[in-house]
């Protein structure tokens, strides 16, 4: 059975019988009723991924993996803010009447900064340091602009990512603040993972650990019975992730270059209430 699903039950499980209820706390996110959403949670989650064993994405309900490659290519190729470039509909809450999100997620990582060896924004310094030196220790991004906050719709949720070669295999640790379990989490999991594999393609290096840093991992109050029949299901064996091999230039990807072969998954959760 998938790995990563075996990994997501753990978590659930420990999420809902060691948790920290928001009952009785002021809490800004509501349902569309106008209710508070209230949340269990646990706090400083780390999960690991061997990218080298298997792809990350659960079976025990479908990833739409196409629509999450379509958002890292948003953010990291695009390096966009505005809605009309992404395919989906999954930030138009967030977005004003033009189709913008403000100076977040793709706007930081196109902002250029000045090094030593020349003018770069956070995704070109990183294919720079790949390049021509993979075993440095700073090949960091960071969203979590303090002085642009103010002019952002919603703060980056996964905002910081740190990549590391270690014998030839590309390693990278993913920070992020806050997460909905239910809706988010395979969702960023699997498209870091892809982010990963579109490095080290291009920079002929073989994936490496992918590790998932959560401040706040929480379980909304409406979808605890979600999850507890989700982690009820049996898990399928996890498919194998085939990239298209004539891409040698990160810029060049495109989603059609991705394609998960024998993808078995268990019925999707179908309305899924999202608190805003």
């Amino acid at each position: 059975m998938s790995k990563a699903d075996v990994l997501f039950i753990e978590m659930c499980k420990d999420i809902m019988q060691n948790g920290f209820s928001s009952q009785g706390e002021k809490v800004r996110a509501r349902w569309d009723d106008g209710e508070p959403a209230h949340t269990i949670k646990k706090f400083a989650v780390v999960n690991r991924y061997d990218l080298s064993e298997e792809f990350p994405i659960l079976t025990l309900r479908p990833t739409n993996l196409k629509a999450a490659i379509d958002e890292i290519l948003w953010i990291w190729q695009k390096k966009s803010n505005n809605v009309h470039d992404l395919n989906s509909h999954i930030w138009d809450s967030w977005a004003d009447e033009k189709g913008s999100i403000g100076k977040a997620y793709g706007y930081q990582l196109g902002i250029k900064h000045k090094y030593p060896e020349g003018d770069f924004d956070q995704v070109d310094r990183v294919l720079f340091d790949l390049k021509n030196n993979p075993y440095s220790r700073r090949m960091i991004v960071n969203m979590y602009n303090h002085t642009d906050l103010h002019e952002m719709n919603l703060y980056p949720c996964a905002y910081s990512i740190t990549f590391n070669v270690t014998e030839n295999r590309l390693n990278a640790i993913l920070h992020q603040r806050s997460q909905d379990i239910l809706v988010a989490n395979n969702w960023n999991v699997a498209q870091y993972a892809i982010l990963i594999h579109m490095l080290a393609q291009v920079n002929r290096l073989q994936v490496g650990e992918f590790v998932h840093v959560i401040a706040d991992a929480h379980i909304y109050d409406r979808h605890i019975p979600l999850i507890r029949e989700l982690i009820q299901r049996t898990p399928y064996p996890a498919p194998k992730l085939s990239i298209n091999p004539d891409i040698k230039e990160f810029y060049s990807f495109k989603v059609e270059d991705f394609i998960l072969e024998d993808y078995q998954s268990g019925p999707q959760i179908k309305n899924i209430p999202v608190a805003v």
